[in-house]
């Protein structure tokens, strides 16, 4: 039953995925801006101007162009794993999302690991007493701390932490600009770093990340300390919660019960956030100078660089999908109920 279920999930995964590159494809056509005219001048000759759209591949009819984007042309497509090469820096598309992605996932996982260390205890022990002292401040919190944007918060804790009190480095990057990035072979650097043996350079990421972190899970803990605080408080109004307590288990142990019945929504909260993070991070990869796949997605826009805006849509979009099946995966686990629905 299992296996049927993760099927299922693949196939709509995949349907999904081969909507969206033709609803990517042709949307982008569709922009009111002219990327020819973007890379040779308002001012260029009509010759000048027909030669570049010749090498752009946009002399030809739409149908032509989708084919050659797919991989049935005489080039290399998606189905040969190519993304193309990118119309300003003419680098392989796919080249430049893996040195800007794994900038990304790594801010947004530890952010997210220290967001669920916080939220869940927090939102649990909120839930143990509802209107009260706590549970008011912690309500208090969700709604300030959601309630304002990601960027004011990391100038704010730039000019605190980085200008007055000097604990935080220079928003310069990943790593000190005046210090060697450690080999790359995965993309990461914290891996890379912990790889090489470089744990100067390893203390030093950190260090770096300290304030984009803090301003994610300054972000991004109120919503999920709201959510498991609303499952926690179902959990525990539920029958079986309520019969645990009636047979006299222990206090800790029901707890434990209510916390996987209020789990479920929240890992679903966890991974839409993630999904929808991708992508969102943009501001604090600006602020932090980080060089994320949100601020290459934002150059390759203002450039009308086809190629690039599809390969970073169907990248984050292939990511999401992957996030949302484990996710499905996990709440099998959770709820084995979900496999037979």
């Amino acid at each position: 039953m299992l296996r049927r279920f993760l099927i299922r999930r693949l196939l709509t995964g995949s349907i999904q995925m081969l909507g969206l590159t033709l609803a990517v494809f042709f949307l982008v056509r569709l922009l009111p801006a002219d990327p020819v005219s973007r890379l040779v001048g308002m001012n260029a000759s009509p010759e000048a101007y027909a030669q570049a759209q010749r090498s752009l591949g946009l002399d030809k009819p739409v149908f032509a162009q989708l084919m050659e984007y797919l991989g049935f042309g005489e080039g290399p497509g998606l189905l040969q794993a190519n993304l193309g090469v990118s119309w300003v820096t003419n680098s392989p598309v796919l080249v430049e999302i893996g040195a800007s992605l794994p900038i990304t996932l790594e801010l947004l996982t530890y952010s997210f690991l220290v967001t669920l260390l916080i939220a869940v205890p927090v939102g649990v022990i909120s839930a143990r007493s509802p209107g009260k002292l706590v549970d008011k401040f912690v309500f208090a919190y969700g709604l300030f701390g959601g309630s304002q944007p990601e960027f004011w918060w990391g100038l704010l804790f730039v000019l605190v932490f980085f200008s007055t009190l000097g604990i935080a480095p220079a928003p310069l990057g990943m790593i000190d600009p005046m210090m060697m990035a450690p080999p790359r072979v995965t993309g990461f650097y914290t891996l890379d770093a912990v790889i090489a043996g470089d744990f100067a350079s390893l203390v030093d990421i950190f260090h770096h990340l300290m304030l984009p972190i803090l301003t994610m899970v300054f972000v991004l803990s109120g919503p999920v300390i709201k959510m498991v605080r609303q499952s926690m408080i179902r959990a525990q109004a539920s029958d079986f919660v309520l019969y645990a307590n009636a047979a006299g288990l222990r206090h800790s142990t029901v707890t434990n019960y209510a916390m996987r019945a209020a789990m479920a929504p929240t890992i679903t909260l966890v991974g839409i956030l993630y999904g929808v993070m991708l992508g969102g991070a943009v501001l604090v990869e600006s602020v932090f100078s980080l060089g994320g796949i949100g601020q290459y997605a934002v150059r390759s826009v203002l450039s009308f660089d086809y190629p690039s805006i599809q390969g970073i849509v169907l990248v984050i979009t292939a990511i999401s999908l992957l996030i949302y099946l484990l996710l499905d995966i996990l709440y099998a686990f959770i709820d084995p109920r979900v496999v037979y629905e």
